[in-house]
């Protein structure tokens, strides 16, 4: 029988305790002029107006803007409300310093459907196998969690707590690897002790080595990954 419990959507507009956060995921960021030209270019105008006898010769260009774009994939209820500060921390920077951002909730492991809204999870979700047709594979993926459920929520054709999947959630983990190469994870468990979870092992063999602690330090380093 699904599991009924009701899940609180996380705050992004918390103001976050340090900056640090912020100035990690900031190395993420790539930059390109895009857009309509409406921002003054002082080396253009300084050449045009030499070339034009000293006539000001005014040169536009458009904006830099972050050109990164991020999944954020954020689990949500049980062995993670533990951890909802300093997830509403990450989410909070993510938003301000990402133009390009879309999030979405799962609760312990990502299946055939995820959801944008908590209040709504059982109403509106999103297709897994749609996100995979509509976001590129350009697009970085975090996801968000502590890996620690019981093994045939990610193993079993129904072992999802809340509902009858069809196909086991390391399927669907397995297809969101496939397409998009640029992923990391970042675990508010201590690495100390994700040798001692089973769930932990199983996502970590699917994923490869880009789990990472969901510290200042740990997020960093998943950052330095995400960039290559």
């Amino acid at each position: 029988m699904g599991d009924a419990r009701d899940f609180a959507n996380l705050d992004g507009s918390v103001e976050l305790n340090t900056r640090n956060l912020k100035v990690a995921l900031r190395r993420l960021r790539k930059f390109a002029r895009e857009g309509v030209p409406e921002e003054l270019d002082l080396d253009g105008t300084i050449e045009g107006t030499a070339r034009n006898a000293g006539w000001l010769d005014l040169k536009l260009q458009p904006e830099r803007r972050n050109r990164v774009k991020v999944l954020l994939f954020l689990d949500v209820g049980g062995s993670m409300d533990p951890h909802v500060e300093v997830c509403e921390q990450l989410f909070s920077a993510a938003k301000s310093e990402f133009r390009h951002l879309e999030h979405f909730y799962f609760h312990n492991c990502i299946y055939d459907h995820v959801w944008r809204d908590n209040a709504r999870r059982r109403t509106e979700r999103v297709s897994t196998l749609d996100l995979i047709r509509t976001y590129g594979p350009d697009w970085r993926v975090v996801i968000v969690g502590d890996a620690a459920m019981s093994p045939y929520e990610l193993l079993e054709v129904a072992g999802s707590v809340e509902y009858n999947n069809d196909e086991p959630g390391l399927a669907w983990l397995g297809r969101l690897f496939e397409h998009f190469r640029h992923r990391i994870w970042f675990n508010p468990e201590p690495s100390r002790a994700w040798e001692y979870t089973r769930s932990t092992q199983i996502v970590l063999r699917a994923l490869g080595p880009k789990m990472f602690p969901l510290t200042l330090a740990g997020v960093a380093e998943g950052i330095d990954a995400l960039r290559k």
